[in-house]
């Protein structure tokens, strides 16, 4: 069966003050596939995730996703057309319930069963016996849970990930890596992420940015193998 294209950036720029955060690139989303978006600090990933999302207006470029163009869409448009972000930064309303928190992402999709649903959400982030629990109280590993719970109570076609494994310890990540793989293949998955432990078991194909421009795309072979990204990236 041939691959079908969910997302497709061409062009995308981004600039800031002259900063070229993003510099022309081209980009293709696999639907059903597991990408790992990978750079040092400041090769401009997350800025590159929030044009795809509509965090930050695109400069020049178009982007299209499920056939549509959405390079003008608002980011809460996107999230309709079936784009979830979840932050680098942990974004969860403290004072509210781990319940309330799902049950806030499952209701801006219109969701029919509300409890079942943000249940069956926490449930695959294994925080259900939590749902009572204050979510400024849970511990910074089961924040970014929770947070992927509210991604996943989204329903996305696109869940963007943006270094989840952050401040987890090495059992949370096996966790997280578990959850990320039982998304696919009914979402896709792009994963922006330091640990290249985590990048290179999850990702079926990786994209290097380097100075806001792509490095390199391909497996987790090629790239490991791929002189300029070891000189660029990987320390080889």
């Amino acid at each position: 069966m041939a691959a079908v294209t969910l997302l497709e950036a061409r062009g995308l720029t981004r600039h800031f003050d002259g900063l070229k955060a993003v510099d022309g690139v081209d980009f293709d989303l696999v639907e059903g596939e597991i990408h790992a978006l990978i750079g040092p600090n400041g090769a401009g990933k997350t800025t590159f995730v929030s044009l795809l999302s509509g965090r930050i207006p695109v400069q020049s470029g178009t982007i299209r996703f499920a056939g549509r163009d959405i390079t003008r869409l608002p980011a809460h448009a996107r999230v309709r057309a079936g784009i979830a972000y979840t932050f680098q930064i942990t974004q969860i309303y403290a004072a509210l319930s781990v319940f309330d928190n799902v049950a806030l992402a499952a209701q801006s999709r219109h969701s029919q069963h509300l409890t079942d649903d943000t249940m069956a959400a926490l449930a695959r982030v294994g925080l259900d016996d939590r749902a009572e629990q204050m979510a400024g109280t849970l511990s910074y590993g089961h924040q970014r849970l929770l947070e992927v719970a509210m991604g996943l109570a989204l329903r996305p076609k696109l869940l963007i990930l943006d270094e989840p494994t952050q401040g987890l310890a090495q059992g949370e990540i096996q966790t997280f890596k578990d959850i990320v793989r039982s998304v696919v293949p009914e979402a896709t998955v792009l994963l922006i992420e330091h640990n290249m432990d985590v990048v290179m078991d999850l990702a079926e194909r990786i994209t290097v940015l380097n100075f806001g421009e792509v490095l390199a795309t391909g497996t987790p072979e090629a790239i490991r193998a791929n002189k300029a990204v070891q000189t660029a990236y990987l320390g080889g």
